[in-house]
Parts: structure tokens; sequence; C-alpha cells
């Protein structure tokens, strides 16, 4: 059974599309313009048993920067 999924609910498809991760997998997402990207990493972390997440921007055909803008646990506030 997934763990995490990911889904994209707005975009020129007429469906939604989806994804799914196991603990052991994780999941990430990536959304881009010509401009550069913003990541999400999803994983879970066995030592806590919690979910964590990283969000990153990153580059994109040679376009933007490598950034980490914020890390955490799901479901808690920093």
């Amino acid at each position: 059974m997934s763990h995490f999924y990911a889904s994209i609910p707005e975009s020129a498809r007429k469906t939604v599309a989806t994804a799914r991760g196991h603990k052991a997998t994780g999941i990430t997402v990536k959304a881009a313009s010509w401009a550069g990207a913003v990541e999400i990493r999803m994983f879970h972390d066995e030592e806590t048993g919690k979910d964590g997440f990283t969000v990153y921007q990153v580059p994109h055909h040679g376009q933007g920067i490598d950034r980490l803008l914020h890390e955490g646990v799901v479901g808690e506030w920093d």
C-alpha cells in the first residue's frame, strides 16, 4: 500500500494526474517554468516514525538556482 500520494489538480490536462510513493522510496514533485523550478520531496524517517519534507528551488533547462527553501515534519509547525 502506498504511503505518499501526489496529484496535479490544475493543469491543461482534462484529468487529474496522480502518483504514489512508498515509505522506502518517498515521493518528489516538481513544478517548473522557463525561469526555474520548485521541487518538493517527501520521505519517511524510520528513526522517528514521522514523515518529513523539503522544498527546494532547482534549475530547469539551465535556468534558476539550487536552494533549500524550507524543511520540516509533515503535520507539525516549526
